[in-house]
């Protein structure tokens, strides 16, 4: 035998991953380039991309990397944490999640890679698991609703004074603020204040509300120093002023404590962080949102709700998604598109597994420390300046706070400084009886002896008055009381799983969303303690391995785009948006143009641009497009002109939301300059430049990316998500700060900058390790064939379904880019098809439906990525031939109009079994339509579901489940 002397290089599999990542291997994409006419996927580029927008110069990336290279990089990275025990509280907090729970639903696929359950049929599981969730936070804040999770407990208060003004009849632009609310949450309500023109008020609501004219009042309870107060005076003098009643609180503390619709609250927020949720240096976390039912319609974020299907079946659903901004755009309730559902998923079944008695353990066991820790702090002399608490003491210790907090910090202990004469220490899960002792030896002085930890618990009473505790069950459906063991848990999430449709089952073609691999190894940091255990307020010297990644990320995607600087804060696409629109907006400011206000927004745009720039103060104007789906350029000539003294940008998605590279994109942003606007780019399509175009050096000035499409963080079923943004030089000095944390963006001027954005200073800063592994595994020349093959992909499916489907709109030379929008609307007039009958039948060949009458009514986007081999396309395109020759027979009459194959998908495996079969067409059309579901075939829980009575009977909760 012969051994072929092969390239050391090559040997050394630096660059394996990209042939992991790319799922056609090379006589697939030869294949498909040969029905396109091509050679090889450089080609693609003088076809498919304008000439202008084509970037000569070649990345600075470091050549790709292996996946074990990579893990050994990220694992010395991680080392360079100083993982401490961290007791600084403040929305923060240690917490166990258990094993069961890690290893099936945080390190699984079927539950990270699904997508938003927007085709409830094939997400059943996953909306289980959030009407859980919801019945959790309803359960605990005593609200009559609560939604599906919101991005952090900074924005969810946002989003209560949003909501607070659109409700109360006061005139008042005030909104009074509990000075003793975490300072991130009072520092993001300033950022999204001042946009609406609306001023905060810090005070005392207990002694200064009487006196204060306002529309609405926010209170943590139990406050950021850890002080428990009796809310029903503040209560009380809101509803006399028609302001809202807003409460702020620990989910955890409320298992104790009396709820806060007791007191007559109107919203409750706050973060489900410490229900097993690592604190992974920020997030991600879900926050969560409950309100009173007459204000279910004014909520923001998802609501999971129950209806039935046409079987009469039970089955779920989101509901109430008129509110939902691709519908009414500029006047959403929110601009937020996205929940933090893997995160509310987790804390759900947190709750599950320890059930009410369980819960109370673990809360009754961190006060009864806190309590201990306090009292023995007293006996060594120390002042504790709290009257009532949960889990938070606040110390007096004049001229000496920094001093102790050295000294803890040399013990390994993270203390809060309150100011030089005060601390905060704040009790968690994980504490023990020898972190006691050791708080206790931290204080004492070198003469003083130690106080007895079991004596002073046999002699301690309680410091919590009996008015504010909780006299009511909690958590009494029999979901959280039949899986308390390990193995009955492990078989609910499992069957919950099952019920679902993600990556590890079928392709996720859903245009607009980019739905590629979340590789194994990029996931792997996630878990790791030394980047899961950080609090994010640490001193910024035990996070230097954070430190490294955030700037070698920011380096990355700086060569990648363009643009000079990157702002990892926005926890989210939408957040993104409304961070890149606040620096244009305090640009114009510093050039004392504060005149300008308009934004135009394309009519293609998706909802959420129209949505944030009104949240952050624009007036939007609209755009039309051409029949070839492009931005008129006359109109836009005309508007631009018309509104030049008060332009202040354009939003425009490139490639467009449409899926073609307008070719006039470069002289769209001179016209917008030429007028005194700025280019808001949003980043959603950049799957299609990476490696090719970069944004900023083609007319962009700020641009948000997602990096859980584009950089394959995972979607969990939606969220987390991750939204940083670019600016040029001229824009670094407006970027988001953090009042905890002011390293968060050095080059930053405080004075200009847009303010907070985030509770926490890099956002989600847990899941940044997965971007990193993303593009260092794949390499300058791996990202650059990603996109070729994604819009090789795109391209592929294109052809093949142009002979039985419309193909909407091309751009240069015919081509699309990475998705493609066939056209259904004829079917309804020659069959009485509606497009979403065809993605209901596209369930029982085992697909997730692409998106559904977006950007355009009775269509569907599709969207491969290139994660997808040739053989998986195929079968995809195979499913929609089928379908389209289903209609054909229906019009031409040999299936019935109204009782066919595509009217009554998706079909169950109750339907199969059922004692009668009365329709025209066999089983084996219904359920196997072809021979691909033989071997795996997904069988959909429930029927079509009836999405008006879902709406119309409103029951969000377990509780309400009986539908008939």
């Amino acid at each position: 035998m012969t051994i072929q002397k092969t390239p050391l290089s090559e040997l050394e599999m630096r660059g394996n991953f990209v042939q992991r990542h790319i799922g056609s291997n090379t006589s697939q994409t030869q294949e498909m380039l040969t029905e396109l006419g091509l050679e090889s996927l450089e080609e693609i580029i003088p076809i498919a991309f304008p000439d202008n927008i084509v970037d000569k110069d070649p990345l600075q990336l470091a050549d790709a990397i292996s996946e074990r290279a990579a893990h050994i990089y990220l694992r010395k990275l991680r080392a360079r944490n100083k993982i401490f025990t961290s007791l600084i509280g403040m929305g923060y907090y240690d917490t166990v999640m258990p094993a069961v729970i890690k290893r099936n639903v945080l390190e699984n696929p079927a539950w990270y890679t699904a997508y938003t359950p927007y085709q409830a049929e094939v997400s059943q599981g996953r909306l289980e698991a959030l009407i859980n969730f919801q019945q959790v936070i309803m359960d605990l804040t005593g609200m009559d609703i609560a939604n599906a999770s919101l991005l952090d407990e900074a924005t969810a208060a946002a989003e209560a004074m949003n909501m607070s003004r659109r409700l109360s009849k006061n005139p008042s632009n005030i909104y009074l603020v509990d000075a003793q609310c975490h300072p991130q949450t009072i520092a993001v309500l300033q950022t999204h204040a001042d946009s609406l023109g609306l001023e905060i008020i810090l005070a005392d609501p207990q002694r200064d509300f009487a006196t204060q004219h306002c529309f609405g009042v926010l209170v943590q309870y139990p406050d950021t120093l850890g002080e428990i107060s009796d809310l029903q005076a503040v209560a009380t003098c809101a509803k006399e002023k028609s302001a809202l009643f807003c409460v702020a609180t620990d989910l955890l503390s409320l298992v104790l404590l009396k709820a806060p619709a007791d007191f007559g609250a109107d919203i409750v927020i706050g973060s489900a962080q410490r229900f097993g949720v690592p604190m992974g240096y920020g997030g991600p976390h879900a926050a969560f949102f409950a309100t009173k039912e007459c204000y279910k319609r004014s909520m923001p974020g998802r609501i999971i709700g129950v209806s039935r299907d046409n079987h009469g079946q039970v089955a779920y659903r989101m509901c109430l998604q008129t509110r939902e901004q691709h519908i009414r755009r500029e006047k959403a309730t929110s601009n937020i598109c996205t929940a933090q559902v893997l995160l509310a998923v987790i804390s759900g079944f947190y709750a599950i597994y320890h059930g009410a008695k369980g819960l109370q353990m673990i809360a009754a066991r961190i006060h009864r420390y806190s309590q201990i820790l306090a009292i023995g702090l007293e006996q060594l002399g120390y002042q504790i300046k709290n009257q009532q608490y949960f889990d938070t003491i606040t110390i007096a210790a004049p001229a000496k706070a920094y001093r102790l907090a050295a000294k803890a910090e040399a013990e390994n202990i993270n203390l809060r400084i309150i100011d030089k004469d005060t601390l905060g220490i704040s009790l968690n899960e994980s504490s023990s009886r020898q972190l006691i002792r050791k708080l206790w030896t931290i204080f004492a002085s070198v003469t003083q002896k130690i106080p007895v930890l079991i004596d002073i618990d046999k002699t301690s009473t309680e410091c919590i008055d009996k008015s504010l505790l909780r006299n009511d069950a909690i958590l009494q459906h029999p979901v959280f009381n039949q899986y308390h063991s390990e193995t009955e848990m492990m078989r609910y999430i499992r069957r919950l799983a099952a019920k679902d449709i993600a990556l590890d089952r079928a392709m996720i073609p859903l245009g607009s969303c980019t739905m590629k691999l979340n590789s194994a190894t990029s996931m792997q940091a996630l878990s790791k303690h030394e980047f899961a255990s950080l609090h994010p307020f640490v001193p910024y010297h035990q996070a230097q391995g954070y430190r490294q990644l955030f700037e070698e990320l920011e380096n990355m995607l700086c060569d990648l785009t363009g643009f000079s600087a990157f702002s990892l804060q926005p926890n989210a696409g939408s957040q993104g948006e409304y961070s890149g629109l606040l620096v244009i907006r305090k640009y114009h400011q510093s050039r004392n143009e504060q005149q300008r206000n308009i934004c135009l927004i394309p009519a293609s745009a998706h909802g959420t641009n129209p949505a944030s720039a009104v949240l952050a103060g624009y007036k939007v104007v609209n755009i039309p497009c051409d029949k070839q789906g492009n931005i008129s350029l006359v109109e836009l000539e005309a508007i631009v002109a018309q509104h030049k003294d008060y332009l202040a940008a354009i939003m425009i998605t490139y490639p467009s939301t449409h899926g073609v590279f307008e070719e006039a994109f470069c002289q769209i942003c001179e016209l917008v300059h030429q007028h005194g606007g700025q280019v808001y780019l949003d980043g959603a399509n950049f799957n299609a430049l990476v490696g090719i175009s970069r944004p900023g050096k083609i007319g962009a000035d700020v641009a948000h990316l997602n990096l859980h499409k584009t950089f394959s963080i995972p979607h969990g079923g939606g969220g987390p998500g991750v939204g940083p943004i670019g600016v040029g030089g001229h824009l670094i000095e407006f970027l988001p700060t953090h009042p905890v944390i002011p390293e968060v963006n050095p080059a930053a001027n405080t004075q200009n900058s847009i303010g907070t954005i985030s509770a926490a200073p890099w956002g989600s800063a847990s899941i940044l390790s997965i971007a990193w592994s993303y593009i260092a595994m794949m390499g300058a020349n791996g990202l650059k064939k990603a996109t070729l093959s994604a819009i090789l992909n795109a391209n592929y499916i294109a052809r093949r379904l142009a002979p039985h489907y419309p193909i909407l709109y091309t751009g240069k030379n015919g081509w699309i880019a990475h998705e493609c929008i066939i056209d259904c609307s004829a079917f309804k007039k020659s069959s009485g098809v509606t497009v979403n009958d065809i993605a209901k039948r596209l369930i029982d060949y085992g697909f997730h439906a692409p998106t559904v009458s977006f950007p355009v009514h009775e269509t569907l986007m599709i969207e491969p990525t290139e994660s997808e081999n040739k053989a998986e396309l195929d079968r995809f395109c195979d499913a929609l031939i089928a379908i389209r020759k289903e209609i054909a027979a229906i019009e031409n009459g040999t299936a019935d109009r109204e009782d066919n194959l595509l009217r009554n998908a998706p079909h169950t495996h109750s339907t199969l079994i059922a004692e009668h079969w009365s329709h025209p067409y066999s089983k084996q059309q219904a359920f196997f339509p072809n021979e691909t579901q033989y071997q795996d075939k997904y069988w959909p829980p429930v029927g079509r579901i009836d999405e008006v009575y879902g709406d119309r009977n409103l029951l969000c909760g377990v509780y309400s489940i009986k539908v008939t």
